[in-house]
């Protein structure tokens, strides 16, 4: 397992249930702070799982659970008595497959978050916003637009204007699942300079179908199969060297 020189997020012994079926077993992962970590496995392995336990949006599903282990968010167990959920949830961001942009302008949509969280000095979300979007590649495109809907954009303009929603407000951790499989190649080129170019910044961790975009843009890969994690260390490694049979035999493409 690769050793990172911080963890961002701490995964220890981790079983996660739905109902009385266990999709998750013992997951250990250390996610290092300022990288790209790709989650790669065939469908319903419990990649996408792990990530939405990571900001406690499973919390919103009946019967499911963690039944052993914790998560660590930079040392503080997110489960923890003192919690805010609501908090936890504006330092961990969420980039979902679909882009879900809001029926509002497009300063509106990454405004939206500040507002949520009490900032009133227009200034300040002025600033915050056009930030954002200068970050997510956007704003040479829709300065002059802001207060057009952010449903008038192409569909890769779309998912990076929901990129900067999310660090608008200043996460530690970007969860991505599957942020560019409705994207044509030129939009998922976009996104995944983005990516590289802001992991200085961020922690990303990626859910992704397509072995050539983890090796892409991925410092550490987490390979899943049938709820357990069969492998996990440096991208490069793993793509020319895998230590499990499995994991070469899914890299090949035998099976998943």
């Amino acid at each position: 397992m690769a050793t990172p020189s911080r963890t961002a997020v701490g995964v220890e012994n981790l079983d996660f249930c739905y109902g009385t079926t266990k999709v998750l077993k013992n997951i250990n992962l250390a996610i290092a702070a300022n990288r790209v970590t790709a989650f790669i496995g065939p469908s319903g392995c419990g990649k996408s799982t792990l990530l939405r336990c990571i900001n406690r949006m499973n919390d919103e599903i009946p019967g499911a659970r963690i039944t052993k282990g914790r998560i660590c968010l930079n040392g503080t167990d997110i489960h923890g008595p003192k919690v805010d959920v609501v908090k936890l949830r504006s330092e961990v961001g969420m980039v979902f497959q679909k882009s879900n942009v809001f029926p509002r302008s497009i300063f509106d949509n990454v405004a939206y978050g500040l507002r949520l969280r009490g900032i009133r000095d227009a200034s300040v979300i002025e600033e915050r916003v056009e930030s954002a979007l200068r970050q997510a590649a956007l704003w040479d495109e829709v300065k002059d637009r802001l207060q057009e809907s952010g449903f008038g954009l192409s569909g890769g303009q779309q998912q990076r204007l929901c990129i900067a929603r999310t660090i608008a407000v200043k996460p530690n951790v970007v969860l991505m699942d599957e942020p560019c499989s409705a994207l044509d190649p030129i939009a998922t080129l976009k996104v995944e300079e983005l990516l590289w170019e802001l992991r200085s910044e961020y922690t990303f961790v990626v859910v992704t179908h397509s072995m050539q975009q983890a090796s892409r843009i991925s410092d550490h890969t987490a390979f899943f199969y049938m709820g357990e994690v069969v492998e996990y260390g440096l991208t490069q490694t793993m793509f020319t060297n895998p230590r499990e049979k499995r994991t070469e035999e899914y890299i090949s493409g035998r099976f998943g």
